[in-house]
């Protein structure tokens, strides 16, 4: 994991925000640890990392889970289509 001092993040943010990218970088100030600086490759990379901490979506996942063990569950082949709520307009039926 790469350590840089704040001074220097501060005279060339981009370039650190691109470095970020391949790893966290831990950004020190006085020499000691301050932050994290973490970069994205991509959206879903951001996405995923919120999803990562967020508690109620780990809860979710952790309740789906259980219920997975407990037997409860249904395969997606065995859910049927859903009706449409609006006729077709083309005058099919």
């Amino acid at each position: 994991m790469k350590t840089v001092p704040l001074s220097d993040l501060k005279d060339d943010l981009s370039r650190y925000i691109r470095e970020a990218e391949s790893g966290e970088i831990v950004i020190t100030r006085h020499g000691k640890p301050a932050g994290v600086l973490i970069g994205f490759k991509d959206e879903d990379d951001w996405i995923e990392y919120r999803l990562q901490r967020d508690p109620a979506f780990r809860d979710r996942i952790a309740r789906s889970r259980q219920s997975f063990d407990e037997g409860r569950w249904t395969r997606l082949e065995d859910i049927p289509p859903r009706v449409s709520e609006t006729p077709p307009t083309d005058g099919t039926t």
